[in-house]
């Protein structure tokens, strides 16, 4: 089983891409009580993953997806070099930052990439320094987009002012002459048209979720003595911390399917 964690509904953007690209068994876990980690410091968005992280796996995942750019960014590195090998040592946590980095250090012509993310995600400096590494001339431009989030966790996505959002955000970025666009944040995917739309011709919008799932196929077959661990099948479950009517609303509106909540408590 994989499981796939994010501070809300976000992290939907990839499962349902993950979805379509296999059969393998989804174990998903939003901490909705606690949403958003925008905001949090790196020592309680460092908490909250590893309780995450550790529930996944207590409930039977060989393999984590932490699809929160957030929790990426402030706590992945330190779960796979400190707490993975004492506590799971054969599991696996991935995140979401390094394969967009490595697609959009490729799809740049110009060299010049945008990053919107949550201010913890952009303060991080996560996404500079990956793509960097992919290629150390690239020019990396940050914007934090802090209100994204509570709005589609809300589900006021489709509210006017919420494309007046996304172009008060882009319009630094844009200043900037950048041709290729990082959603920083799985939650953005969800509003991925009207970020296209703000953004213009001009600038290519990467579609994260699509992305994640790629590279997942990709390192599952490099790495057989996790794939064959794998269970499949359609039986995903949906855990979250709060159950809202609003989640509910907005994660069957996504994946195109009725889905049974069940609330979970991590501390």
């Amino acid at each position: 089983m994989i499981g796939i964690f994010d501070s809300g509904i976000g992290g939907l953007t990839v499962t349902k891409e993950v979805v379509a690209s296999s059969d393998y068994q989804l174990l998903y876990l939003g901490d909705t009580a606690r949403t958003p980690y925008g905001n949090r410091s790196q020592d309680l968005i460092y908490q909250f993953t590893v309780q995450a992280v550790d529930y996944l796996f207590k409930h039977g995942c060989q393999l984590i997806i932490i699809a929160c750019n957030t929790a990426s960014a402030e706590a992945l590195r330190k779960i796979q070099q400190e707490w993975l090998p004492k506590n799971f040592p054969d599991r696996r946590v991935l995140g979401v930052i390094r394969p967009v980095v490595e697609v959009a250090a490729v799809e740049s012509i110009t060299g010049r990439i945008g990053v919107v993310g949550t201010r913890a995600t952009v303060n991080s400096g996560a996404y500079d320094r990956e793509l960097k590494q992919q290629k150390s001339s690239l020019k990396i431009f940050s914007q934090a987009c802090p209100i994204v989030v509570p709005l589609v966790e809300e589900g006021l996505q489709n509210r006017p002012e919420t494309m007046k959002f996304i172009r008060n955000c882009l319009r630094p970025l844009k200043a900037k002459k950048i041709d290729t666009l990082i959603l920083g944040c799985t939650h953005y995917p969800l509003l991925f048209k009207k970020f296209k739309q703000a953004a213009g011709k001009s600038i290519k919008v990467l579609d994260t979720g699509k992305i994640v799932a790629d590279k997942l196929t990709e390192y599952l077959v490099k790495h057989p003595e996790i794939e064959t661990k794998l269970t499949k099948g359609k039986g995903h479950r949906f855990l979250v911390t709060d159950v809202t009517a609003t989640f509910k609303e907005n994660a069957q509106k996504w994946l195109g399917q009725d889905i049974k909540l069940e609330k979970i408590d991590l501390q």
